[in-house]
């Protein structure tokens, strides 16, 4: 294949990766306005719905290792085959569930496709960025964030149209078309790196840096994640937002992220990583306890889309230096920043109900913004984000 072919392989599969992107952000967009209509369906309490929550945390991180041995045989593309068709059922399957427990399984199904689809299409990111000799990462997290902001701003409307079901059938219908015209054009996995998987096995790092960026990585997904879970539900019944203006919440949030995101390569090759890191951070931390204090719905939508400008760019960063650590491959890097960030969606939603249902949803975007700071004192870490990746691979 001549360097012209090569080109436009590698131009067709950034396009094939950044809809996969797309709709993977999609689907938890879709979800998020759905939360408040599980627990009205099922007659169940915040702390009850953190637990149905922790279960698609626990299936997203249960799912992250064997991803990683899945691609090591079968490389992105292949798993991506499988895992990113199918997310699209998972909402469904949610919707369908009749009972609590039910529901507790489908979230685990849900979780762990969506969990498993997120590695493997960074990792085809990798593959990109290498045959293209420059990072997009940035870029592609773009359009995971744009995924959100149509999923979460057409359902909301979609929601109070059409009710769940009709809802949940149309964002499956949509999530396997995109998927079906993405996978054909996903580049192969690079020899080396796929020879790397094989032989490192399921085997950890032993660099003390990588866990520390991983904290780091928790922490900006607990932030996140928190908008996405409590978001709508706090506007709706803390603040007397109807479903269509509590579905703006995390909508405009991932829309702000969306809209840095496209810019976020630019941006850290000019200033730098950590001087990135450190501004978003300060920025994002007094827009999230903000977002606690303020009584009007749409000053708070307000604050969330400030927040989600500022933490844009900090998960990318994190990913980026986790995966550019001298003596520790980059597959093992993002893997292990990947799963320890998911591990925040595990771990945060059960405290973060019982907190929401005992002292209400103020002190819970005070400690987020808390977390948040505690990644500012920590962002010296991410100094390998700048490291360069040389020409493009062939």
């Amino acid at each position: 294949m001549d360097a012209t072919s090569h080109f436009f392989a590698a131009r067709r599969a950034r396009w094939a990766v950044a809809s996969i992107f797309l709709i993977n952000g999609f689907m938890s967009g879709s979800w998020a306005p759905q939360i408040p209509l599980v627990l009205t369906r099922l007659g169940i309490t915040e702390s009850t719905l953190g637990l149905l929550i922790l279960c698609f945390g626990t299936g997203a991180l249960v799912s992250m290792p064997w991803c990683g041995w899945m691609m090591g045989r079968f490389g992105e593309r292949g798993v991506l085959r499988t895992v990113a068709l199918l997310q699209g059922t998972g909402l469904l399957l949610v919707v369908l569930s009749p009972s609590v427990g039910v529901t507790a399984v489908a979230m685990l199904i849900f979780g762990a496709l969506v969990g498993c689809t997120d590695v493997a299409m960074n990792a085809a990111t990798v593959t990109v960025e290498r045959r293209m000799g420059k990072a997009v990462m940035s870029s592609m997290h773009g359009f995971w964030s744009l995924g959100g902001f149509v999923g979460g701003a057409l359902g909301g409307i979609a929601l109070q149209q059409y009710g769940a079901l009709p809802h949940a059938i149309g964002v499956a219908v949509i999530a396997i078309a995109v998927c079906i015209a993405a996978v054909p054009h996903l580049l192969p996995s690079m020899p080396s790196a796929a020879a790397s998987q094989k032989r490192g096995g399921l085997s950890m790092p032993t660099s003390p840096t990588v866990y520390m960026l991983g904290l780091m990585a928790l922490l900006l997904f607990v932030s996140e994640g928190v908008v996405l879970d409590w978001g709508a539900l706090y506007l709706n019944r803390d603040r007397g937002a109807d479903i269509a203006v509590a579905g703006l919440a995390y909508a405009f949030f991932a829309g702000a992220m969306a809209i840095m995101r496209f810019a976020g390569d630019v941006i850290r090759n000019r200033y730098g990583a950590v001087p990135t890191l450190r501004v978003c951070t300060l920025i994002a931390a007094v827009a999230m306890a903000s977002a606690g204090f303020l009584e009007n719905p749409y000053l708070i939508i307000a604050a969330f889309a400030v927040a989600g400008l500022a933490l844009a760019n900090t998960v990318p960063i994190v990913f980026s230096a986790s995966g550019n650590l001298p003596n520790v491959s980059s597959g093992a890097g993002v893997s292990v920043a990947t799963t320890m960030g998911y591990s925040g969606i595990l771990l945060a939603p059960s405290p973060i109900g019982f907190m929401a249902e005992h002292v209400g949803y103020t002190p819970v975007f005070a400690v987020m913004g808390g977390l948040i700071f505690v990644v500012f004192l920590m962002s010296g870490l991410a100094h390998t984000a700048d490291y360069d990746h040389g020409k493009a691979t062939e």
